[in-house]
């Protein structure tokens, strides 16, 4: 596997990036890579993100360019095994008004609704990272069928625990708030809960699995 591309961000940190496509066995090294290196004396701070990771210095004196080369030797000597992340089954409610977008994706896809849902619901998910907002995994293994684009003007309000398709990858809302993925429906499940540790119900390197709790349709 190729090495990351190793560039400063400012005087206190490192950004490490892989070329595309994104592939669990690449997001496993920049897991083993982020375990590692958030032991290093001169490292405060690791956040991986899909196929890359920053590591941020503890302080700004710190030499990137031996902190570069330490990063490369290491790098072959990386396990790519797999995370010993959870399963963790996320009821769905398919359809209706938590699903705006089932029908559309529907025909961008040339499947009927209740196939959408069955593949979506077969497959298993593992979760890359968490971003864009707290507990808000980003998670591969959608079925390449289903891959559906955003939508082109975001939605100003999309509600906490929607579920959706945004390009290559499926993912859930943890709260309120304006996004532009195509939504099959909704989960009651909490995914952020700042009163509990951890905050987040998923976790990098989790597998998840969508079970249908119920498909509503839409009266025309």
């Amino acid at each position: 596997m190729q090495g990351p591309q190793i560039h400063p961000l400012g005087d206190s940190a490192l950004l490490c990036s892989l070329p595309a496509p994104a592939t669990l066995p690449q997001q496993q090294r920049i897991w083993a890579l982020a375990e590692l290196a958030g032991g290093w004396d001169e490292v405060g701070e690791v956040v991986p993100g899909m196929n890359n990771l920053t590591l941020i210095t503890r302080r700004p004196v710190v030499d990137l360019d031996a902190l570069a080369r330490r990063i490369g030797q290491v790098w072959p000597k990386l396990s790519g095994a797999a995370s010993e992340g959870r399963t963790v089954e996320i009821p769905v409610v398919y359809g209706g008004a938590g699903g705006p977008d089932l029908d559309a994706v529907a025909r961008h896809t040339k499947l009927s609704t209740d196939e959408v849902i069955r593949r979506h619901s077969a497959g298993e998910y593992v979760v890359y990272f968490i971003g864009f907002m707290p507990g808000f995994a980003y998670m591969g293994g959608l079925a390449p069928e289903l891959a559906t684009p955003r939508h082109t003007t975001p939605r100003m309000a999309i509600p906490a625990g929607s579920v959706g398709i945004g390009g290559e990858q499926t993912g859930i809302y943890p709260m309120a708030s304006p996004g532009g993925w195509q939504l099959l429906g909704r989960t009651s499940l909490p995914l952020f809960d700042p009163a509990q540790e951890p905050p987040t119900l998923l976790r990098p390197g989790d597998r998840v699995r969508f079970v249908v709790e119920r498909v509503e349709r839409v009266e025309q």
